[in-house]
């Protein structure tokens, strides 16, 4: 069992049914004939605090592998970066004391946050990747967000195109963890 545990961007906010990037993720290990179920656990608007309040529904699926993805918006709102970065780490023991792997998927805010309020938050995924010997995606919608193509009017949010490439660069960090 696979979750991908997060808000908008994995619930696949403002996408059709069927296209978020867990949606996709399914088709390409089904499609490499790696016979793993994934479950979607996004929730739009959360934030690290509503993933805390979450996690007994996400380890009661025994996860082999975790996909973290939450921070955008505790950032987009201004939330204390120490809480962030607390509830991120309570998320990442409390799946590795249940002996889920995890990946910590990176993110960014928009540029009007400034290099150093920016520089600042993504290190909060670096650091906790470092200390826990975590495979870390840098950037979840890397190859995406800068695409308007890929993105919905709201800038935040990929399309199904988008969330089909979100879904390959997750494949890439997922396929060693697999076995």
């Amino acid at each position: 069992m696979i979750v991908a545990f997060g808000d908008s961007l994995t619930a696949g906010y403002g996408a059709d049914p069927g296209k978020s990037y867990p949606d996709f993720l399914q088709k390409d290990l089904d499609q490499a004939g790696l016979h793993w179920r994934v479950v979607n656990a996004g929730v739009s608007g959360n934030t690290t605090t509503d993933g805390v309040e979450r996690l007994g529904e996400v380890l009661a699926y025994k996860p082999h592998v975790t996909i973290v993805e939450f921070g955008g918006n505790d950032g987009l709102r201004g939330l204390p970066m120490p809480t962030t970065r607390a509830n991120l780490e309570q998320m990442i023991r409390a799946l590795r004391d249940a002996r889920s792997a995890v990946i910590l998927a990176g993110m960014t805010l928009p540029p009007n946050y400034g290099p150093d309020f920016i520089r600042s938050f993504e290190m909060v995924y670096k650091d906790l990747a470092d200390k826990y010997k975590l495979a870390r995606i840098p950037f979840l919608l890397e190859g995406v967000a800068t695409n308007p193509k890929l993105m919905q009017r709201d800038g935040i949010h990929a399309t199904a195109e988008g969330n089909e490439i979100v879904a390959r660069t997750v494949m890439r960090y997922l396929k060693p963890l697999l076995h």
